[in-house]
Formats: structure tokens, sequence, C-alpha cells
């Protein structure tokens, strides 16, 4: 890995570097907090979680072969082990962050940092799709998009990348901050304002001084990208001298679209406009909001030069991430997964798409957590919601969610079947008696609710 050897890492930490007969000049070749992830010459760095403890592991990790670790306090060394340099620091987490925040400034790679309440996950996939259409990409995996999610993403960089996608999520003050300080974006993709995260941020103004903060650590001559159909983001007029590249579902913005069609579950088509040009394009993932999805890459793509052809292409290639939006087909059931995480605008999203099903529409809805004062008032909206689009059934499950399944059941023509749950355990009791065959099951909910495992029952049920 490119200057990272013993005595900058020792520098970029400001640690004490501890050896005996190391090789100063060596570079290590991987960077991990999980030490049944260590091969030969990787930095271990060795973290206190709340169940294990990383300096339990320093010398199986030297037994595999690591070169070096970071450690909050000096380590016990087995005979064989003794002399083994490691590096002294007061919190390994910081550590972390300050070593990729180095290796980040050595590296000629291009950044796109992207944020927003709603909706990274999936613009992250289809940037990265449409830009792997010209480029060799590297993407954050699954969420490693946090305080210790983004370094490791960025320490997984490689000289042959050309370009890195960084999904960079937050929940409150001052982390985007350090977030940008180790990504330093040379194009900033903001989704939108939605409502996570009050608890700490308080309002949607709070939520975008937050989101904003991506700006602290950009390049100089970086590019910025935001929703124009966003009714806070299309306040931000300049960032340091830099003209936002607006996208949305108006033409006043830079790259947008006013005709676009529903093609149900088998995805979205539209007709892109940007300067100079227009053409047709296809996103093979349902829901409307994938068409500001797709907006997104077509506004980096164009930061980055590709042609039409190449972002047709792109968009054309686009899969679904397990646990977001992602639809199994199965003999006798299809199951519309979305469990990774919830709040108000996502939920509302995903009923839409539910509702798109030609078959009959059942709802698996848990609790959506982090909503501050008003979360129940957000539960009853989503029940009063769900109940007025068209679904057949709905399963209300968690505490907060009883508000959901009395808000569906106010509703004057509502929903035939309702059904309430204090605990997933109790609502899988009963789900195989309430399904028919053929039906479309949405699962829904916060990932604390741990609705992964109803996704697992359906797909094992049929």
């Amino acid at each position: 890995m490119k200057n990272l050897n013993l005595e900058n890492i020792a520098k970029a930490v400001g640690g004490e570097l501890v050896c005996k007969d190391a090789d100063m000049a060596a570079e290590v070749s991987g960077v991990v907090l999980d030490s049944r992830k260590v091969e030969k010459d990787y930095l271990f760095v060795a973290t206190k979680g709340e169940r294990v403890d990383g300096h339990s592991f320093i010398n199986d990790v030297f037994d595999k072969g690591a070169m070096a670790v970071i450690c909050e306090k000096v380590p016990q060394l087995s005979k064989e082990n003794t002399g083994k340099p490691y590096i002294l620091v007061e919190d390994s987490f910081q550590a972390l962050k300050d070593i990729a925040a180095f290796y980040r400034e050595q590296l000629s790679v291009k950044v796109v940092g992207i944020t927003g309440s709603v909706g990274k996950t999936s613009t992250k996939e289809v940037i990265a799709s449409v830009l792997s259409a010209r480029y060799k990409v590297l993407k954050t995996e699954g969420n490693f998009n946090n305080e210790v999610g983004l370094p490791l993403t960025v320490l997984r960089i490689r000289d042959d990348v050309e370009v890195a996608v960084l999904e960079m999520g937050i929940s409150d003050f001052g982390e985007m901050h350090r977030l940008s300080r180790i990504a330093k974006p040379d194009v900033c993709v903001i989704t939108n304002i939605g409502q996570c995260h009050l608890e700490n941020l308080g309002t949607r103004d709070g939520i975008l001084k937050a989101k904003t903060e991506i700006f602290d650590y950009m390049q100089t001559d970086a590019s910025i990208c935001l929703n124009g159909d966003d009714d806070k983001l299309i306040t931000v007029d300049e960032v340091k001298g830099r003209k936002p590249i607006f996208f949305g579902r108006s033409s006043d913005f830079d790259v947008y679209t006013t005709q676009y069609e529903n093609k149900g579950l088998a995805g979205m088509a539209l007709k892109v406009n940007r300067p100079g040009e227009q053409f047709d394009a296809v996103i093979p993932l349902p829901g409307e909001h994938m068409v500001n999805n797709a907006l997104a890459a077509v506004a980096v793509a164009t930061v980055f030069g590709l042609h039409q052809e190449e972002i047709i292409s792109g968009l054309s290639k686009v899969e679904a991430v397990g646990g977001r939006s992602h639809i199994i087909h199965k003999d006798k059931l299809t199951i519309i997964d979305d469990c990774y995480n919830a709040n108000p605008v996502s939920m509302k999203a995903a009923i839409d798409l539910l509702n798109m099903a030609d078959t009959r529409k059942v709802a698996v809805l848990g609790d959506m957590f982090e909503l501050g004062v008003k979360e129940n008032e957000f539960h009853a909206e989503i029940g009063s919601y769900a109940a007025v689009k068209n679904i057949d059934c709905i399963l209300c499950v968690g505490k907060l969610s009883r508000n959901m399944y009395e808000a569906a059941l106010a509703v004057e023509e509502s929903i035939s079947q309702a059904y309430y749950y204090e605990t997933k355990e109790e609502m899988l009791t009963d789900l195989p008696s309430i399904l028919n065959a053929k039906d479309t099951v949405l699962v829904k909910a916060s990932h604390g609710m741990h609705f992964e495992e109803v996704v697992k029952v359906l797909q094992d049920m049929y």
C-alpha cells in the first residue's frame, strides 16, 4: 500500500513505534480490525468492542504473518513474537481514521462521496455501475459508511482503482466533517434531506447543515451534484465559489427528465436531458425514486466526461443490493426485500413499489427508529398512507407500529386485512396462514428490527 510503511504510519497516528529489527521502509499490504482477516504483512488495528477486545488476538495475528499492530496498551507478546513491531496510541479507532486520511493523500484516485437521508446505497450502486462502463471502480460494500466503515473502504483502494464511490452516513453533527477529512471527495453528491436522525439533528435544517459538512474537505476543484427536487438542497446556491450541478424532474436543472415510464417491478424508463443532448435509458430497478438515482448518476458521469452510450449501458446493468428494494422471485411468492433500514420517506417509497404489483399485495412493516419526538405521528402517517394505496394486507410489528396499525384501521376505506404484533416472533407464527400463493410481500423496517430474518423465513417457506 503506497507509502504505508511503519515510520509513516506512526507519524500519521501520532503513536509510539516500538520495534527491534523491523524493516521501516516495508509497506503493509492491508489494514484490518478483524483478526480473522489478517494475512501476511497486514497491519492489525486492535480495538475494544462491546463484546471482544482485539488486544486479545495480537499474538494470533503475528502468528499469521502480520507485519505490525496498532494497540492502546503494551501487548503481552509470546516468546516467538518478542520484538515484533507495534505502535502505541491513545485511541485505536482514531488511529484507523488517521491512517486512512494519510493513505488517501497518497492516492491519485478520484473519489465520489455520496450522502443524503434516503437512497445513499441505491444511488451509490447506480453511480458505480455507470462509471464502471469506463473506469476501474471500487465502491462501498454493505453498510461500511460510518467512521469505521469509511476508513476501511478507503484502505481497500489499490493502485489499479481509478474511481472510488464512497457512501457516507451520519447521525450527528461533526461526523460528516470527519468523514470528509478522510475521503476528500472530488465529487460530492447529496440525494435529499429527509427526516432521519431527528433525535440528534433536530430539524431538516439541522440535517442540511450536517450533510453539507461533506464540503468541508472536498478537493479545491470538486464538483457538487445535488437533487434539485429537494426543497432544502435547492437553496444551496454556491459552495466555495463553485455552483452545484442540479439534477431532477424540472427542465430548470442541468440534468433532468420530464418524461419517464414506470414499468412496474421491471424498472423505470426515462428520457434523459443534459447539456447538449437528449437520450433514452432504462434502469432495471423498480420505483419512481430510481429516476432521481439515475439522474444523479448521469450528473456524475457528465463530470467524468462519459458518453451517452456508456451511461445507457451502465444504467442497464445496475443490480439491487440485498435489503434495499431487492426483488426475490420464488415459485409461489414475490418478495420485496427492503429491510435494511426505514424512515418515513423510504417507507412510503416502498409502499409505492409494492403497489405496482399485479398480485395480492402484503406489507410486513416494522418500527422506524431515531425519529425523535414525532415518532408516533410518523408511524401513524405510514399506516394512513398504506391504507389508501390499495394494499390488501398489512402486518405491523413493534411497539411503535401500533400507531401504524391503528391509523390504517381509522381510514374510511381501510385495508381489508390488518394485523398487529408486538414482536417479530409472534408475527412469524401467524405469517404462513395469512399468505396466499402468488402474493407479493414487502418486508420493511429499521435495521434494528432484524427483518432479514423475515425475508429468510419467506424464502424458505416457498
